[in-house]
């Protein structure tokens, strides 16, 4: 008899952990696809005879999508069998990805790149929930791992791209193969169980309690998520500004970061075994503090710019999953607060790297590290406030 409950538990990790490789998979082919627009919007340009401000409205729309998605249809997985719904999304992607390099007119391709991005948003809700469905309390290790393995698939990417663009010339293979990185995905999930949502016990007085909680994850993601793709976004033109190299020097240093963020990543699965989110988190915040700090005070070292977008690479590298993990301490995570979380970062990717840009020419290049810093400060009040309410509850 006692061996029945020992049967049980190992079957029950068996499936933990082939549910866990297939949302990194998954994540592998989102992530892929997610940085497939940049190399190929010059392509798409000319298959629909549009400017590049004009074929420029595909990252608007993408964005838009990611927000409905993430808003509007993330809380499905609170009601119907998640990986029912993930496999419908998950072949709308591929569906879309077919479709964008033959499209030969802008506003079709934007009404389909809009489409895409709502898929990929509701995807983000389904992984990020899931995982914590599987994982409970000891979900920091492997949320840290998902989201290295989206980093993974945004390095394959623009190298199949110029694979396929070197030998072909055109996009339309390059699409077609990011679009068959899917199907290993979706017939894996084809076979896995989809994980039991948790069950709430909370009253009146903390359901309210856990709406202020929400909104504080949100508006820490707002700010983290923004100043993050503000950062990445911005440093070229940073370091071309204030004649710190050349652009080809100042290119690198968006691999620079992004290599970081892939180091910090693998760093925090570790890390994540031995210390709270909490502890993390606060860590994050002071480092991605720090590296502002040594912006602002070398701005005419390239040492010193290269030592902040790597310090910057490394702190930031952990800090959205292991605001996850951290929420999933102190609240029930649901298809609709994982909704929540990303609406408040996808409304800071759309607005703080806009603003920056607004602030760059008349307040100077030091703006970027400038609103960084200010940003991070903000965030800390912000984390002291969860944890304070949080333990209140």
């Amino acid at each position: 008899m006692s061996s029945l409950p020992l049967a049980r538990a190992a079957a029950d990790k068996r499936q933990r952990w082939a549910n866990t490789i297939g949302y990194y998979l998954i994540f592998i082919a989102i992530g892929s696809m997610a940085v497939s627009i940049g190399p190929t919007l010059p392509a798409l340009a000319r298959h629909t005879g549009s400017t590049l401000e004009q074929i420029s409205l595909l990252f608007t729309a993408r964005a838009i999508g990611g927000l409905t998605g993430s808003f509007l249809l993330g809380r499905l997985y609170d009601r119907l069998p998640a990986h029912t719904l993930m496999l419908f999304f998950l072949s709308l992607i591929v569906i879309c990805a077919i479709l964008v390099p033959v499209i030969p007119v802008l506003w079709l391709l934007v009404l389909v790149m809009l489409i895409q991005g709502m898929a990929e948003g509701t995807m983000h809700v389904g992984c990020n929930t899931l995982i914590v469905w599987v994982h409970g309390a000891n979900v920091g290790p492997f949320m840290n791992g998902m989201h290295f393995f989206f980093g993974l698939g945004a390095v394959i990417s623009p190298i199949i791209v110029a694979q396929v663009m070197s030998h072909t010339g055109d996009v339309l293979w390059a699409y077609w193969i990011l679009a068959l990185l899917f199907l290993p995905t979706i017939i894996n999930l084809r076979r896995l169980p989809s994980p039991a949502p948790p069950v709430s016990t909370d009253d009146t007085t903390s359901k309210s309690t856990n709406r202020f909680l929400v909104g504080l994850v949100a508006l820490f993601l707002f700010l983290y998520v923004g100043l993050e793709i503000s950062f990445n976004g911005w440093i070229f033109t940073y370091a071309i500004t204030l004649k710190l190299g050349t652009e080809t020097s100042a290119a690198y240093l968006n691999s620079a970061f992004w290599a970081a963020m892939m180091a910090g990543r693998l760093l925090a699965i570790p890390l994540a075994r031995s210390f709270r989110p909490s502890r993390i988190l606060l860590a994050n915040l002071s480092g991605i503090i720090l590296s502002a700090v040594l912006l602002l005070a070398g701005t005419h070292s390239i040492t010193a710019v290269w030592a902040g977008a790597v310090g910057m690479g490394l702190a930031m590298a952990s800090t959205f999953p292991m605001t996850i993990a951290m929420a999933q301490h102190r609240l029930t995570i649901t298809g609709r607060t994982t909704s929540l979380f990303l609406v408040g970062a996808s409304l800071g990717g759309m607005t703080l790297p806009w603003l920056v840009g607004q602030l760059f020419v008349p307040v100077g290049p030091h703006i970027l590290p400038l609103l960084i810093f200010g940003g991070m400060v903000v965030n800390l009040g912000v984390l002291s406030a969860l944890i304070k309410f949080s333990n209140k509850k």
